[in-house]
């Protein structure tokens, strides 16, 4: 889809369709005044005989709008002015996207991006706007042989803005939501792929190909380069599993090389049978998305890359499958973890936290900055928060402020979860250093206590986005969750965030 913004009047605006706004109190805003001034109040006879009451989700088309020079007009309800906030303009705007995708509007012209919301800029609304645009029209259908055509879809969006001094900071904004929401499309491919196709390799060479595109550092470690770094908790979940593991590393140097880098690491589980300790059966061909965490970091270094912050980033992903077979690591197993801690693996299925411990044991080489880990880690978060926000512990308050804030401004929202020592006595084990599990209780909170002995050497964040990673049902598919999160904390640390 191309956009475009732009300052002017509605009523000049040779397009197929012009799209305002209207309050449930059936007041026009600023733009549908100027339409229905032009119209001699064509617009304000309609929504007075109450064609058109303003109730937020709800739209009419109108055709041939007198006075005017585009196509058609599309009116929005807004819901009550005094409530219009940032929820509601983000459904307004999606709304928009899809009604104009089912009109057959190849382009249209949006003024609802000059309507005031409480504590954001225009920046964070043409910002939005691209990234719920792009998101509204995805579509992953290239397994299918016969594509569900959509009608002369929407190809072209122009963003109206109130005043000439607003438009490079729009067409900065713009920039960054096309890039974030490409980065989430990429975060959603890789997720909704199917295993068979989606595995360690396939993501390796999906890193490669990125790497040649933005010119990245890209090095893959293969079996062998983890036995000699002594990744056996990693290595240990791979051993049930035919396809090879791989452990991805990509760096983007857009600072000075003196500068510490953030570092991100997603887990890579291409498809979670829980291995020896054997999910149920039923909807466990969603667990190709166990590697959402991956895909989401992955993301998001196309969208630093696309938007050329100048930060130094560096993505780890550690890649494999858990399966069962009889090669396969087996409860009451001990390894040894690269950091050389011993684990006591009581649960294969719990075997997200142990490819990441040693992913984030190899962070420390690059002498970061901050480290966060992304994984779709525990039943247990998503029975704490649903799929609304995902799960956020962090060794340092400061640094889950930050993540926290940059959550709310994207939309993408965190809960800030407990990290007591407290909870640490659950993972005693009497054999090992540790166990990989901590019991019943607590699951989400164990976990985060499970990588935090893996992080002492720098600032860390944990995001569990197991609720937030992807949806069942009617819209099952991948979210492409939390690259609005990390990427606006990216554009925060950059300076970049208007």
């Amino acid at each position: 889809m191309e956009f475009s913004i732009k300052s002017g009047s509605p009523e000049k605006q040779r397009s197929a369709c012009v799209v305002v706004g209207v309050f449930e109190s059936r007041k026009l805003t600023l733009p549908a005044e100027l339409l229905d001034k032009a119209a001699n109040g064509y617009i304000s006879d309609i929504v007075r005989r109450g064609d058109m009451e303003g109730k937020a989700g709800s739209t009419l088309l109108l055709h041939n709008v007198p006075g005017t020079l585009c196509d058609r007009v599309l009116m929005v309800g807004l819901g009550k002015e005094k409530d219009f906030r940032e929820k509601e303009f983000i459904g307004a705007i999606r709304t928009t996207v899809k009604t104009l995708n089912e009109t057959g509007a190849f382009d249209a012209s949006i003024f609802l991006t000059e309507l005031a919301v409480k504590k954001r800029s225009i920046g964070w609304r043409v910002r939005q706007t691209a990234m719920i645009a792009l998101e509204a029209t995805y579509k992953f259908d290239q397994f299918k042989s016969k594509k569900d055509e959509v009608r002369r879809p929407l190809r072209k969006l122009t963003l109206g803005v109130e005043r000439r001094n607003e438009l490079a900071q729009s067409e900065e904004a713009l920039s960054q939501g096309i890039a974030i929401a490409e980065g989430m499309a990429l975060a959603k491919d890789l997720g909704n792929l199917p295993p068979n196709i989606c595995h360690p390799s396939y993501l390796a060479e999906r890193a490669q190909a990125m790497a040649e595109e933005f010119g990245l550092g890209c090095e893959i470690l293969e079996r062998d380069d983890m036995e000699k770094l002594g990744m056996h908790s990693l290595l240990s979940v791979a051993r049930g599993a035919h396809q090879p593991p791989k452990l991805i590393v990509l760096n983007y140097k857009g600072s000075k090389a003196s500068e510490k880098p953030l570092v991100l690491v997603g887990k890579g589980v291409t498809f979670d049978t829980g291995g020896i300790s054997l999910k149920p059966g039923a909807d466990m061909d969603q667990m190709k998305y166990d590697m959402c965490g991956a895909a989401s970091v992955l993301g998001t270094m196309q969208a630093v890359a696309r938007m050329q912050l100048p930060i130094n980033l560096t993505v780890i992903v550690p890649a494999t499958e858990n399966m069962p077979g009889g090669n396969a690591t087996r409860p009451g197993d001990i390894v040894a973890s690269m950091s050389g801690q011993t684990i006591e693996i009581l649960n294969t299925d719990a075997e997200g936290r142990l490819i990441l411990c040693d992913a984030l044991t190899y962070a420390e080489r690059f002498e970061p900055d901050t480290v966060i880990d992304v994984a779709t880690l525990t039943g247990a978060c998503v029975v704490a928060l649903g799929g609304i926000a995902s799960g956020l512990f962090a060794n340092k308050d400061g640094l889950a402020r930050e993540l926290l804030e940059a959550g709310d401004e994207a939309h993408d929202r965190a809960w800030h979860m407990p990290l007591w020592d407290d909870y640490q006595e659950l993972l005693k084990s009497p054999f090992a250093d540790m166990a990989n599990i901590g019991g019943r209780w607590g699951g989400a909170v164990t976990a985060a206590c499970f990588l935090s002995r893996f992080t002492k050497k720098f600032d860390w964040a944990h995001l569990d986005i197991a609720g937030t990673a992807w949806k069942s049902g009617a819209e099952k598919g991948a979210t492409g969750r939390p690259v609005p999160l990390l990427t606006h904390y990216i554009l925060q640390l950059a300076g970049k965030l208007n």
